[in-house]
């Protein structure tokens, strides 16, 4: 596959993952690790389906190391859990913003892989669009208390476990993606153990619910980490990761069409703010590879 090709199949996790603030408004009440449990069943049912016709189940369950079983499990799982937990200790805006360092922590992880290289383009666009993704997601924030310590410092575990999840997949580029499939089912049955330890089962009700569950499952919490698999393992990592946080810009920009929340110019400076980032991210890898 192309390099262009799979970074831009990387892209459409960034925009699955837009609707997953709506969605997940849209599912409430049902607790976190729930909602976890019941869409990560869904996204693994998806992959399911591909799997299975193109015949490569078995073959894919019995080559893929028990090294790439952690990292995608605990990727997968470990980031949700670690990002349930921090905002239960934490104001939400503050570890919301510690744990989306992820894509700058892309960015900077990928400079020590193989046939990479970081330039200072990567690493000024990614701080550009960190300060634009922070406008939205600590707008309102009250500031750091070290009283929620604890917390913050579960979203610096949330942020480095999906950067790092997500730079290692590239080691492993050989393994077929069909592995997320599988990953996915056993991130729900992990996620059916915590429901029952930390929470009480809430039985949706309404169609709305019902089709928000549907819709994380077979978008944001399904085709998005299938996309995001290609996009790592084969795509321009650098350039995805800054681009990455157009997620909550773009999720910022769905709720207000769905009369969620308003426009403001905040989000008008962090749109311009992550685009600058975005682009000079994309120059500095237009740059290296015109060099190699």
């Amino acid at each position: 596959m192309e390099k262009s090709l799979a970074t831009f199949l990387g892209f459409g996790a960034v925009l699955l993952w837009s609707v997953l603030a709506l969605l997940t408004v849209g599912s409430d009440p049902v607790p976190p690790f729930q909602l976890s449990a019941m869409a990560f069943a869904i996204g693994g049912a998806v992959g399911l389906a591909f799997t299975h016709r193109g015949g490569r189940m078995r073959s894919t369950l019995t080559s893929t190391p028990p090294i790439v079983w952690a990292l995608g499990v605990g990727g997968l799982f470990g980031y949700h859990a670690l990002y349930f937990f921090a905002l239960r200790m934490a104001p939400a805006a503050e570890a919301g913003l510690i744990a989306y360092l992820w894509p700058l922590l892309i960015v900077l992880f990928s400079g020590l892989l193989p046939n990479e290289r970081l330039r200072p383009l990567h690493i000024i666009g990614a701080l550009i669009s960190f300060a634009g993704a922070g406008l939205i997601v600590a707008r309102g924030g009250a500031g750091f208390e070290w009283a929620y310590a604890p917390g913050y410092a579960l979203a610096v575990l949330c942020a480095l476990t999906w950067s790092g999840y997500s730079v290692l997949s590239r080691k492993f580029s050989e393994v077929p993606t069909e592995i997320v499939t599988f990953f996915c089912f056993a991130t729900s049955v992990l996620s059916v153990i915590a429901h029952l330890l930390f929470e009480e089962t809430v039985t949706p009700s309404g169609v709305m619910t019902w089709v928000s569950i549907i819709g994380l499952g077979a978008g944001p919490v399904g085709a998005a980490f299938y996309l995001w698999d290609v996009g790592v393992k084969k795509g321009d990592i650098q350039l995805l990761g800054t681009a990455s946080y157009a997620a909550p810009l773009l999720s910022t920009c769905v709720l207000i069409v769905a009369g969620i929340t308003q426009a403001t110019v905040v989000i008008l400076l962090a749109a311009v703010l992550i685009a600058v980032g975005a682009g000079l991210a994309a120059l500095g890898s237009r740059k290296s590879s015109s060099r190699t």
